[in-house]
């Protein structure tokens, strides 16, 4: 848990201009706290303590303002920048060295059952205000841009902006083939 902790504190120093040291980071930084928070949480969680769980989990957006269900998977090296209102739903997961950006949504788009959050990629940034709905893929190495609304897959090496979210940038030409065959190994 300390080498995660500790990695998380080395991404916001990266990330941030204005962070000045790593203890200033662990006290003061919101996004920190909800991370740590969420760890404890989806502890509880995985462990089918659900009401301890989601306790811990509404204390913590008391006092961060970020809101993270115990339920979602969360790789290393988030960064949640001036996190006021990020939601992250149950089923969202999350990979590594993502940053986003205050007001994020990460939310479904119903009340079905299952899968009904969205999957990000490895090194995705989100921009301010997005909303990522529903069990859609957002790709490696993609950017969201302020304020979208993405509804659908978006892959590899992409920047999505507009509501609805339409790609505007491809920084590859196989693009449908790697759609279908990231599509060929969920099922």
């Amino acid at each position: 848990m300390f080498k995660k902790l500790k990695y998380d504190l080395d991404v916001v120093m990266k990330n941030d201009p204005a962070a000045r040291n790593r203890l200033e980071v662990f006290l003061l930084y919101p996004c920190v706290h909800a991370l740590i928070n969420h760890r404890i949480a989806h502890f509880f969680y995985k462990y089918k303590m659900y009401f301890m769980a989601r306790l811990i989990s509404q204390i913590s957006r008391h006092f961060t303002g970020i809101e993270i269900h115990p339920g979602a998977k969360i790789g290393k090296g988030l960064f949640i920048d001036h996190g006021m209102g990020v939601v992250i739903g149950e089923t969202a997961e999350i990979g590594d060295n993502v940053v986003m950006y205050h007001g994020v949504t990460l939310g479904g788009t119903g009340k079905n059952k299952g899968k009904r959050h969205p999957t990000i990629g490895n090194n995705v940034l989100i921009g301010s205000g997005a909303k990522v709905l529903g069990p859609i893929y957002i790709g490696n190495n993609s950017k969201v841009g302020a304020n979208s609304v993405v509804l659908q897959d978006i892959p590899d090496n992409c920047t999505v902006v507009g509501i609805p979210g339409k790609v505007v940038k491809k920084n590859n030409n196989d693009i449908v083939v790697k759609m279908n065959e990231y599509r060929s190994n969920i099922n």
